[in-house]
C-alpha cells in the first residue's frame, strides 16, 4: 500500500510516499519512497518567527513543485513509472491540525483537490500523533524499516517537545494513550526561541541555542528548574525564560548600553539549555519508573537537541528502559510521519471521502484509552 503524506501546519512544505508492505496488520514493513521539504526558514528568520500569511503564500508558491518531486523521487526509488492522469498511491493523508491556519488550509486545499481529481481516500491527521509516529521510519537512504514489536515496546513512554508543545504521553499501544504531563504555559521549544531572541542569536532558537552552548560553560549561571519537584508531570518554562531576562539585565543595565560578548552568551546559553533540559529528563524518566513503562520515546522537532538525546540515551540505559528517537531527517516536521500516522488512523476513521476532512487550527490531543 502507498501513501501520499502532505505536512503544511507550519513553515515546511512537505510530501512524502511510503509504502507498507501487505503483511499483518503492527507487523509491516515501511518504506519511505520520497521525503520532501521545502523549508521558510530563512524567509522567516528577519522577522524573527513565523508569519502565518506570508507561510500561506510561500505553500501556495511551493506545494505543486514539492507534490512534482515527491512523486518522482517514489517513481525512482520505488523503481515504478509514472503514468498520466494517474496519481499512483491508495491513500493520501493531511495535516488538519494544530498549527497554523491559513497554512493548514493549503495542504489541506491540495489533499482535497487530489482525492477528487484521482478518486482517492483521505484522511486527516493530528500533527502531534504524526510526530510520536517518527519514531517508526529510519532514513530514506535506509529505506526500509519494520514497525516497532509491540511486546517489546508497550506500554511506552513518548515525550514531545517541540515550539508548541510539551507533554509526555502515556502509551499502551500505537493507537491507545493518554497524556500524563503537559507544559502550564510556553513549550520548551518556544522558550530556546525567546531565549535566542534575548540572546541576539537568530531563528530558529533551538538549533542557535544548542551550537552556542557547546563553546559555553552550563554551570556558570545558576538558573530554575521550575515545576521539576513537583509530584505531577507538568511542564513550565516562562519562569526559566524570565530567569534568563532578569540575568541580562543584571548584568547588563540596559542605561548601560552595554550588550553582551560571545563568552557570556555562550554561557549563558550552556546554562540555559542545561535547566531546560535537565526537567524534561528528570520528569521523563520518573514517569518512566512511575508508570513501569518498557521504552521511552522521542518526538518534536527539539527531539533534534544533542544535549537531550545525550541524556535520555545514558538515563534510560542506566535504568534498563529502552530507548528510541527518530532518525535527525524526522526530528522536524515533515509528510513521511503524516503518512504512516495516516495508514493507522484510517482504520479508525470511517470517512475517507474528500469532504470529512476539516481543518482545526486549534487541534486538541485527545486521550485514548
Amino acid at each position: 500500500m502507498k501513501i501520499l503524506g502532505i505536512e503544511t501546519s507550519c513553515d515546511e512544505t512537505a510530501m512524502s510516499v511510503i509504502e507498507i508492505s501487505p503483511r499483518q496488520a503492527r507487523g509491516e514493513e515501511i518504506t519511505v519512497l520520497s521525503n520532501v521539504i521545502s523549508s521558510q526558514v530563512k524567509l522567516h528568520a528577519k522577522y524573527g518567527g513565523v508569519v502565518p500569511s506570508l507561510a500561506a503564500r510561500e505553500h501556495v508558491k511551493n506545494i505543486k513543485h514539492v507534490f512534482n518531486l515527491a512523486l518522482k523521487q517514489a517513481a525512482k526509488n520505488g523503481k515504478w513509472k509514472m503514468e498520466n492522469g494517474k496519481l499512483p498511491v491508495d491513500l493520501i493523508a493531511v495535516t488538519r491540525g494544530p498549527g497554523l491556519g491559513p497554512a493548514l488550509l493549503v495542504g489541506i486545499t491540495f489533499a482535497k483537490t487530489m482525492s477528487w481529481l484521482y478518486k482517492k481516500p483521505l484522511t486527516g491527521v493530528n500533527h502531534l500523533e504524526g510526530h510520536i509516529h517518527s519514531n517508526w521510519l529510519s532514513p530514506v537512504a535506509n529505506s526500509k524499516s519494520k514497525t516497532l514489536n509491540p511486546k517489546q515496546i508497550f506500554p511506552a513512554l513518548n515525550l514531545i517537545v517541540s515550539g508548541g508543545h510539551t507533554e509526555l504521553v502515556l502509551m499502551n499501544s500505537r493507537d491507545q494513550y493518554q497524556i500524563i504531563g503537559e507544559t502550564v504555559d510556553d513549550a520548551v521549544g518556544e522558550a530556546f526561541d525567546k531565549v535566542a531572541r534575548l540572546l541576539s542569536l537568530g531563528y530558529p532558537g533551538g538549533p542557535a541555542i544548542s551550537k552556542t552552548a557547546e563553546k559555553g560553560n552550563p554551570d556558570k549561571y545558576i538558573l530554575p528548574r521550575p515545576m521539576s519537584k513537583s509530584k505531577n508531570y507538568d511542564f513550565s518554562y516562562s519562569g526559566l525564560k524570565t530567569a534568563v531576562l532578569y540575568l541580562l539585565r543584571d548584568l547588563y543595565p540596559p542605561a548601560g548600553g552595554r550588550k553582551p560578548d560571545a563568552k557570556i552568551r555562550a554561557d549563558i546559553a550552556a546554562s540555559f539549555q542545561n535547566a531546560a533540559i535537565d526537567v524534561l529528563v528528570q520528569k521523563t524518566m520518573r514517569a518512566a519508573k512511575e508508570y513501569k513503562v518498557k521504552s521511552i520515546l522521542l518526538s518534536g522537532g527539539v527531539s533534534a537537541n544533542k544535549l537531550l538525546r545525550k541524556e535520555l540515551h545514558k538515563n534510560t540505559a542506566e535504568a534498563g528502559i529502552k530507548y528510541f528517537q527518530p532518525p535527525m531527517e524526522y526530528t522536524t516536521d515533515n509528510a513521511a510521519m503524516i503518512a504512516v500516522a495516516g495508514y493507522f488512523s484510517r482504520s479508525k476513521n470511517k470517512k475517507t471521502d474528500y469532504k470529512s476532512v476539516k481543518m482545526d487550527a486549534n487541534l486538541g490531543f485527545r486521550p485514548k484509552r
